[in-house]
């Protein structure tokens, strides 16, 4: 299946945070720390500054205003890079030591329920990219933009959650009941108090559709893109016919955080490492085989929009120009070149 691998904890330590319920136990605390967690992260130092500068400089133009929209920030990380361990550093950086309540939030949480993505599997059954939850299209875009529009209006609203483990893995949205309040000024808890920073993080985040030309050009060239191939070329146009429904959602990004890798191949034998981990503290985890599979699910989106993060996703729009930051990895997750784009 097809998902983003290194969601946070969703236990609220400094910054409220939510992520699907089967990366935690029931009280919130993952008992075995997971792979990613012991990757010495040398990312939050150049994150950090960068993330506050801008904040710095969108108070400054919103200083006259009462209550400006909260400052929302994007963040795509290819999967096993070492994600979780950033966006948990930067929360905990904003919430405590900035005082900017602080919200991270999953495109995972997204995801369309059950009953909607056997819907929309059986209506494209010959689709092998929209059978199971992760490829664009695959989430409910319009409650995500819902929910973005209520943060931005700093109106009360609920996050939902989804189950990954739900239907044997298949997944499920949790139950509204379970969701929480969200700017809420009569709970107590962090996130029921006016959001001032929203992180919005994912796999797919920040990827823009592409002229259908440029989608077949590519399907085109077998040297450069090993995955596409194994796909319909109408197969490939419809996600990325629905990637456009998530546009809106990058269109709020006031800035963007880009964890790049030298060569994407690696997230292969990242995932199989974390696989391998899980084997020896759990006693069960994803063969080789499997893993080739997992990644095979998701790859296609990769080679057709990587490209596009990298040039950077406000590209065209001067008002943004420099409020993206781009970091690019070794093979050891390291970070061996930055920019600001």
């Amino acid at each position: 299946m097809m998902d983003t691998i290194d969601s946070i904890s969703s236990q609220p330590t400094a910054a409220a945070t939510s992520t699907s319920t089967s990366t935690s136990s029931s009280s919130g605390v993952n008992p075995t720390p997971s792979p990613q967690s012991r990757i010495i992260d040398d990312k939050s130092p150049l994150c950090i500054p960068f993330i506050l500068s801008k904040i710095a400089e969108y108070n400054a133009l919103h200083a006259n205003e009462a209550n400006p929209r909260p400052f929302i920030i994007g963040l795509n990380g290819v999967q096993g890079v070492g994600k979780t361990t950033l966006v948990k550093a930067l929360a905990e950086t904003l919430q405590e030591r900035e005082g900017l309540n602080t919200l991270v939030v999953s495109i995972d949480d997204f995801y369309l329920t059950h009953e909607e993505q056997l819907k929309l599997a059986e209506e494209n059954s010959d689709n092998a990219l929209v059978q199971y939850r992760g490829e664009p299209g695959t989430h409910d875009t319009p409650l995500l933009l819902s929910f973005l529009s209520s943060i931005i209006s700093s109106q009360p609203t609920h996050l939902p959650l989804y189950d990954k483990s739900a239907h044997h893995g298949l997944g499920d949205r949790l139950p509204a009941s379970t969701f929480p309040a969200i700017n809420d000024p009569n709970l107590s808890a962090p996130q029921h108090r006016t959001i001032r920073v929203l992180l919005l993080e994912g796999w797919l985040t920040g990827f823009r559709s592409l002229p259908p030309g440029t989608i077949s050009t590519k399907y085109l060239d077998l040297k450069s893109y090993k995955t596409l191939s194994h796909h319909k070329l109408e197969h490939l146009l419809f996600i990325n016919e629905r990637l456009k429904e998530y546009e809106p959602a990058w269109d709020q990004f006031d800035a963007f955080i880009h964890i790049d890798a030298q060569d994407l191949e690696w997230v292969y034998e990242w995932r199989l490492e974390q696989e391998e981990q899980l084997r020896r503290e759990k006693g069960t985890g994803m063969s080789a085989e499997m893993v080739r599979k997992f990644v095979d699910g998701y790859f296609p989106a990769y080679e057709l929009y990587e490209d596009g993060v990298r040039q950077g996703v406000f590209k065209g729009d001067e008002e943004k120009r420099g409020r993206q930051l781009r970091m690019v990895v070794g093979r050891d997750r390291g970070v061996v070149e930055h920019m600001v784009i």
